[in-house]
């Protein structure tokens, strides 16, 4: 009994993350949002270097689920 308790907390904690990671895209968004009301013209390079941000931080949701589910599932 105790084992599962402990995957249950574990996975708990591994996704406390994804608060950061919903946190994180709304900043990158935002600042992109700004950025592009700022300067029109310079959408170009701003969209895709906010498109790689929320690609890498989503990447660290992902991440965070796979650790919650390893924890619930396989061990």
């Amino acid at each position: 009994m105790e084992v599962e308790a402990a995957k249950m907390i574990g996975a708990g904690l591994a996704v406390i993350a994804l608060a950061g990671v919903g946190v994180g895209i709304g900043n990158i968004f935002a600042a992109l949002v700004t950025s592009i009301a700022r300067n029109p013209a310079a959408r170009g390079e701003v969209f895709g270097i906010g498109i790689l941000g929320f690609a890498l931080t989503e990447a660290i949701a992902l991440f965070a689920l796979v650790v919650a589910l390893l924890l619930l599932f396989a061990l």
